[in-house]
């Protein structure tokens, strides 16, 4: 599912829906980024090609997750999203990937935050989810400053270039984020 509408982050970072134009940019920062992004993101080592990105695009169209680009200074600077919506349950996941020349700027921090309250507000969920690998510290510090728990380890959760890792799980619920009310 495309978003229809925007969010304005801060005065240099917005969320939008992308369209299928962006797939040259996420291509080709998955492209120039190759190698440390492959670190921790599986697909890269599956995006030869931009039509990659454009399939990728067209499959998300056609599914219930939530995809948005991050703009810094409105140029691409990555991808943030609800994925795996458990309408039943009221609960969904936030992925996030970022250019690395874009990384110390609490972009993904920020970005998460508006998630969250769309994913509340809007989506009426009540639990939300971000799963990271064990030794991706700066990815971790992100759920940690948000307020997430971690809620424990799946062993063995993900297979990277390196060969399998942990993945710790984070969790958030709403009457934490909002308090008790």
């Amino acid at each position: 599912m495309i978003p229809t509408r925007s969010i304005l982050v801060n005065e240099k970072i917005s969320l939008h829906p992308p369209v299928p134009e962006d797939a040259a940019a996420i291509f080709r920062t998955i492209d120039e980024h190759r190698e440390s992004l492959r670190t921790w993101l599986p697909f890269v080592d599956f995006t030869k090609t931009q039509q990659d990105s454009e399939n990728f695009l067209g499959s998300v169209v056609d599914s219930e997750e939530i995809l948005f680009i991050i703009r810094f200074e409105d140029v691409f600077a990555g991808l943030i999203g609800l994925k795996n919506p458990d309408h039943m349950n009221h609960k969904v996941e936030i992925g996030y990937w970022l250019n690395p020349l874009f990384e110390g700027k609490g972009i993904v921090t920020l970005s998460c935050y508006q998630l969250i309250q769309y994913a509340f507000r809007k989506l009426n969920m009540n639990r939300i989810l971000i799963q990271v690998a064990t030794g991706n510290q700066k990815s971790r510090r992100i759920p940690e400053r948000l307020g997430f728990q971690e809620e424990g380890i799946e062993r063995d959760g993900e297979l990277l270039v390196s060969g399998y890792t942990d993945i710790v799980k984070y969790g958030l619920l709403k009457r934490e984020f909002y308090g008790n009310n």
